[in-house]
């Protein structure tokens, strides 16, 4: 751990003396993009790193990169005293580690280790530790080589997030980031995107180099993205659909094959943003229908004149359940590969049969560090089923248990952004059991802290 601490200290300061310009890291790594190098004739060793030309035009070049996320957590009565005690709490780091070869505008290989370990974590789960696998490993080829417009298909092991990353997201907040097996088409005009792909999800293993192939579970779909739409700005429209060999729900067990038709509408720019989104769902779940609904708002609202530049934010969303036991339709909604942190860090509950009211509060107290306060209400939407973890697992069932109201959760973070390359988040949470919970578990109040450290360069 000293030796971590010590090495993690240098790397800071040596790119904080080195870094001489400004960069952006994007959310997906493989879209960051290094190109404009080509014409800087003043490299340092790190824009080296970022573009190495391997041609004398400098079309083909290959570029590096990584991350390092250390974060320390502690739970108290976690899972509201359902899971084991532990009293010291444990360290979760991840270290990824890519490379990118692009020739010319046709052709591009990306390559990129992950390693997550999970140090003092009591039974930890595949999403907390993979000690080293290969996490994306892709080959593109862009069939226009246009700059205004380009069709690139895709074939390999990669990430994907769509949207708000309520549906499809890498899972950024757990330790072991997701990713996908399969090909994806994806066309780019102006204002207009969609992407196309049939995808397994990785199945990810503790061990050294053992993540394989999915057999058991598909997705696939498309997903279009319209911009700059008189009155709506942004418009998502897309379909998915997910075939399961086995999923266990409250009132369903067996093989599913679920159709998903959703939109968005969004705004992000400006003092005012706005995020509706709706989804219908349809199916099998064994011999049962499938028929699941969720519609979402998100809307904010940011002073610029105030001191601390508030933001203030409303997040409401009604998430369907299962209405009648034994009545032959499945009515739970299936958030497919959503963003594991949905509720927060913390992550004590999913977005399944739950009606969710969620305002918020940012405060910018300097340039570089803001702080979030926001309270969830939870209670569920169908008393004839149970409340879910985000990856859909079964955490209580709802038989016999006649109350609605799931809890409170009361959650604060500071975040503080040293450079373009390190950042910190403080975090804490409080969970208080509603009275569904207090019938269905020991009905302990949760506590939650965590605090991060993430390095990119």
């Amino acid at each position: 751990m000293k030796r971590f601490c010590l090495i993690f200290s240098l790397l800071v300061f040596v790119f904080a003396v080195k870094a001489q310009q400004s960069v952006n890291f994007q959310k997906l790594r493989y879209d960051d993009d290094f190109s404009y190098l080509k014409k800087d004739s003043a490299k340092t060793w790190y824009k080296k790193l970022k573009y190495t030309p391997l041609s004398s035009d400098g079309s083909t070049y290959i570029s590096a990169g990584g991350e390092v996320r250390y974060q320390y957590q502690y739970f108290k009565n976690e899972n509201w005293g359902d899971a084991p005690k532990d009293n010291d709490g444990y360290v979760l780091t991840r270290y990824l580690f890519h490379t990118d070869l692009k020739v010319g505008s046709h052709f591009r290989a990306f390559f990129q280790l992950q390693s997550s370990l999970a140090d003092g974590r009591i039974d930890p789960s595949p999403v907390d530790q993979n000690v080293l696998d290969v996490h994306q490993l892709f080959f593109d080829a862009n069939l226009y080589g246009k700059e205004s417009e380009s069709l690139i298909l895709r074939a390999g092991r990669q990430e994907m997030l769509y949207g708000s990353q309520r549906i499809i997201a890498v899972r950024e907040g757990p330790n072991n980031r997701l990713a996908f097996d399969g090909v994806k088409a994806m066309l780019k005009r102006k204002n207009f995107k969609t992407d196309a792909f049939y995808t397994h999800p990785v199945v990810n293993r503790p061990e050294i180099f053992n993540d394989h192939f999915n057999k058991n579970t598909k997705l696939w779909g498309s997903y279009s993205t319209f911009n700059a739409v008189p009155v709506l700005h942004n418009i998502d429209l897309y379909y998915l659909g997910l075939w399961k060999r086995n999923t266990v729900l409250d009132d369903g067990q067996g093989k599913e094959r679920r159709h998903s038709l959703g939109t968005r509408i969004w705004k992000s720019k400006g003092n005012f943003t706005y995020d509706f989104e709706g989804l219908y769902q349809f199916g099998k779940l064994g011999a049962a229908n499938i028929m699941a609904w969720t519609v979402s708002s998100n809307t904010a609202y940011r002073f610029e004149n105030i001191k601390f530049k508030p933001t203030f934010s409303l997040k409401t969303e009604a998430i369907s359940g299962n209405r009648n036991y034994g009545d032959g339709t499945v009515e739970t909604f299936n958030p497919l590969f959503p963003r594991g942190a949905y509720f927060g860090l913390a992550a004590l509950v999913g977005p399944s049969n739950m009606i969710d009211l969620h305002p918020s509060i940012q405060l910018q107290l300097l340039p570089d560090l803001s702080l979030t306060t926001d309270c969830d209400f939870f209670w569920r939407m169908s008393k004839n089923d149970g409340i879910y973890a985000p990856n859909l697992s079964l955490i209580y069932y709802g038989a016999a248990n006649n109350n609605a109201y799931t809890g409170t959760q009361l959650a604060a973070n500071f975040d503080y952004t040293a450079n373009d390359f390190l950042s910190f988040t403080l975090e804490g949470t409080w969970f208080a059991p509603g009275d569904y919970l207090k019938q269905s578990s020991p009905g302990k109040n949760v506590y939650f802290t965590a605090v991060t450290a993430q390095f990119k360069f």
